[in-house]
């Protein structure tokens, strides 16, 4: 009696409405699922149309596109024999559900939608669907006569039941209902549930993987079970990057994982397990079996098909394994460079333009490309075809076989020291320095020239010549002054970024690459329409910390020496003129706070959701040892006051990885006003009285004191 059963967990990188993408990769996991011997095959969750179309889930092409690529999928050959499981939004009734379209040999078993909806942070899935609301219950679905042409059915299952196989019963949950506080595997589960799939579209943040892990190997440890997590994986036209992670678990193990960070567009996860070990880790756990003698069924759908094969004593099973972390600095080097590399891939651009200062920021941008062009030669090396095809078709050279990351960052990447008559030498020589070491095409130019002419306008408009304040100019001056200068060189970023090719004798523009960090982001200490201004921005959602240890983790993981004296330089945006040919200004003293503040501040504001006054509350017990109230109430209002003067500046932020769940991004993840009231005079009134009474506390207890 065959009681072993092979299943597929796959992450695909797919493409919010490539629908004929997509389709070939679907095609192809279904191809290497039956080809691993899986006779039931879980994708990621929205795979035919890709997860990130947000607004075009409204329209009806999308949901026509949707019904033809699951038709061409009933109809191949490739999806015989073995239970496919994908992802699509489905019109049921007028209404639009995310749903699980489960088929076997041109016959859909059953439509399964999605019963609790992602809605906060990067997610809006309320804005576009409906959570099914009936648990535990059906409803007839018409198929639409595409469909019914090849299925020859004329309705369908839809709403939340499970699937009864000859050896086994399969319950679906998807995405977010993994995290809400009671699961449906826990219902299911009692209910004789044995095999739980998961799709999902979960994108990557910092510090995060061990939370998936830990939820799916909790179900399993509390309630038996297989469990399979299906991921989206790569770019998919946004600002999240999709990490993959698929996994198999049972009882509380791991049996499979899959890669976070890859290169590979389709990637299948398959595990061998045996029913038995489930039936018996349950029989055990009395709490749960009597639980389970009292749960309300679910509907069955019958289907005439095993996962297991009759003959299967010597199949031999797969063994649990220990799940391995990336650590954050390693993350930083995979997810952000995968992510530049979907999209130079998928924009059909030539390669990236940056601009390259000298200090940490632009330094670790130009190491996530050379990372990039790392991982491109090693998937090279490994055999990847697709990446192989994409650097030819970007490199415009059809028998260029990339070896060498040096080389090829050689030809992707362009980066450009923009000096003027405030640059120290120091800085020029590290940036120079770094682009020898990771091979980019460097180019030194000076922008004084433009300053000159730019400010040569307004003086002949005008009559007035503004000075910097070292020259005894005012603050309104000195700040125009510097902000000309970061402004002409996004301007020549972007002309170089056009042409720079052109004058080489090449094909193809650059993507302009951004490079502000996410704790200057969220001060807004960044010129508007500066060179932070750009096509994309890789570390744009991570904080300065993270990228001090990020550099320092490239200078010793790719022997890049010239990293050692960028890390040991003070951040400066050199705007100001040089003191004895020294920098005399830093970011630090400019912000009036340093780097490891603002990220406390950051986390505060976004994630733990403070206001100024309970910001004020929390950092009072947090910094009761280093600051007095009075102290941590003044760096609250200085925050407040520049965070509130400069949030218009989210408005226009480049395009950034979403890596830190702090991000002030207002475009899509921090929905919070531009424009305030940022004196704050009630909140900051509340306060200064908070102040008040704890200086006055503390004089009367040193007043008790003999």
């Amino acid at each position: 009696m065959g009681r072993k059963v092979t299943v597929a967990a796959c992450a695909l990188n797919q493409w919010a409405l490539d629908f004929q993408g997509n389709l070939q990769r679907i095609l192809k996991s279904i191809e290497i699922a039956k080809h691993k011997g899986a006779r039931y095959r879980l994708g990621p969750e929205l795979e035919i149309c890709g997860y990130g179309c947000w607004d075009h889930y409204y329209e009806s092409d999308t949901l026509l596109h949707s019904l033809q690529v699951l038709a061409a999928l009933l109809e191949s050959p490739v999806t015989q024999d073995i239970i496919c499981d994908v992802g699509m939004p489905v019109l049921h009734r007028n209404v639009r559900y995310n749903c699980r379209v489960i088929f076997l040999n041109r016959r859909i078993l059953l439509i399964r939608p999605k019963m609790a909806l992602a809605n906060e942070g990067n997610y809006r899935e309320l804005r576009w669907f409906t959570p099914w609301s009936r648990s535990r219950q059906t409803e007839e679905y018409f198929l639409p006569r595409m469909i019914q042409d090849v299925t020859k059915q004329e309705t369908v299952p839809f709403g939340d039941a499970v699937l009864a196989t000859w050896d086994t019963c399969i319950g679906s949950e998807i995405c977010e209902e993994l995290w809400t506080p009671h699961s449906p595997h826990v219902d299911m589960g009692l209910d004789g549930v044995e095999i739980f799939t998961n799709a999902s579209g979960s994108h990557h943040v910092l510090r995060k993987a061990h939370a998936r892990v830990d939820l799916v190997t909790m179900a399993t440890t509390k309630n038996g079970g297989i469990y399979l997590l299906a991921n989206q994986k790569g770019c998919d036209g946004d600002r999240l990057y999709y990490d993959g992670c698929a996994l198999i678990a049972m009882n509380g193990h791991i049996f499979a994982q899959g890669s976070q960070f890859s290169l590979d567009d389709v990637e299948v996860l398959t595990a061998t397990l045996d029913l038995e070990d489930v039936r018996s880790y349950r029989a055990e756990i009395s709490s749960r079996n009597l639980a389970a003698s009292r749960v309300s069924p679910y509907p069955r759908v019958k289907v005439d098909f095993a996962l297991s094969c009759r003959e299967d004593l010597l199949e031999p099973p797969s063994e649990p394994v220990e799940w391995m972390y990336h650590s954050p600095a390693e993350e930083i080097s995979l997810g952000p460079a995968c992510w530049l590399w979907d999209f130079l891939r998928r924009s059909r651009q030539a390669g990236f333009f940056l601009p390259l200062s000298g200090g940490v920021d632009s330094a670790a941008t130009a190491c996530l490309v050379y990372s990039m062009c790392r991982q491109v030669c090693e998937a090279v090396r490994n055999g990847n075809q697709e990446v192989l095809a994409d650097v030819r078709a970007i490199v415009d050279q059809l028998s260029y076989t990339p070896q060498d990351p040096r080389d090829l960052c050689g030809r992707l990447l362009t980066t450009c020291y923009m000096a003027s008559k405030n640059s120290s030498q120091e800085t020029c020589d590290r940036a120079k320095e770094l682009a020898r070491q990771i091979g980019s095409h460097h180019i030194g130019l000076n922008i004084d020239p433009a300053v000159t002419a730019v400010m040569g306008i307004f003086s002949l408009v005008t009559g007035k010549r503004p000075l910097f304040a070292a020259h005894g100019g005012s603050s309104r001056e000195n700040l125009a002054l510097q902000n000309v200068q970061a402004r002409l060189r996004m301007v020549l970023a972007y002309l170089f970024a056009q042409l720079s090719l052109w004058a080489r004798g090449a094909r193809g523009g650059l993507l302009v690459l951004g490079s502000a960090n996410v704790d200057e982001s969220l001060l807004g200490y960044l010129t508007k329409y500066d060179c932070s201004s750009a096509d994309i921005n890789p570390i744009g959602g991570i904080s300065k910390t993270d990228l001090k240890a990020f550099v320092h983790f490239c200078m010793e993981q790719f022997q890049l020496p010239a990293l050692q004296r960028i890390l040991a330089a003070p951040a400066t945006a050199e705007l100001e003129p040089l003191t004895y040919g020294q920098v005399s200004q830093t970011d630090e003293e400019d912000m009036g706070m340093t780097y490891a503040e603002l990220s406390v501040y950051g986390r505060l504001r976004k994630i733990a959701k403070a206001g100024p006054y309970s910001m004020f509350c929390k950092l009072v017990n947090m910094w009761k040892d280093v600051c007095s109230p009075r102290q941590v109430a003044d760096r609250v209002r200085q925050f407040f006051l520049k965070y509130a003067m400069n949030r218009h500046k989210m408005t226009t932020l480049t395009p950034a990885y979403h890596a830190e769940s702090y991000s002030p991004d207002d475009n899509r993840f921090d929905l919070r006003p531009f424009l305030y009231n940022s004196s704050w005079p009630w909140q900051f009134r509340c306060i200064e009285d908070q102040v008040r009474q704890l200086e006055s506390r503390g004089r009367q207890d040193l007043d008790g004191v003999d």
